[in-house]
């Protein structure tokens, strides 16, 4: 679950704007999103829009820290080694939104979640929900 921050189309408009892609990768990004609207801007600056996804947490389809569930047509672009972040439950929040998040590409965040899987521990998760806490009041690039 998630609150919406897009225009109801907006899997339509994608197509259109694919050659403004802003990361390398299998994974769309780009910074002034036509599809995003005024609300969505705001929630999602401030990662709101993902605090449906608790509701999953609940429901045991997801973990409070992971990497985060990509769409059916980025999997359909992984390479064998991207296919490793697919290992583990998908997460509310993980390393790569509570580091640099927008700052980098596709590549460093399957590098960061895969050093995550490597890593993961009680600690490491509480030390990811801190930092994640942290970004909601002080946001990190998020768009």
């Amino acid at each position: 679950y998630k609150f919406r921050s897009m225009v109801s189309n907006a899997d339509e408009l994608l197509e259109q704007l694919l050659k403004n892609n802003e990361i390398d990768g299998a994974m769309f990004k780009m910074q002034d999103d036509p599809r995003v609207t005024k609300i969505g801007k705001f929630i999602r600056k401030y990662s709101i829009d993902e605090l449906p996804q608790l509701l999953n947490v609940l429901q045991g389809s997801m973990s409070l820290v992971g990497p985060r569930p990509p769409l059916p047509r980025e999997v359909a672009e992984y390479t064998e080694y991207d296919k490793q972040r697919l290992a583990v439950k998908p997460g509310c929040t993980g390393l790569w939104q509570a580091t640099v998040r927008n700052s980098v590409g596709f590549d460093e965040m399957v590098k960061l979640d895969l050093l995550y899987i490597s890593k993961r521990s009680v600690s490491f998760d509480v030390y990811i929900l801190f930092k994640t806490v942290v970004i909601m009041f002080k946001p990190n690039g998020a768009y």
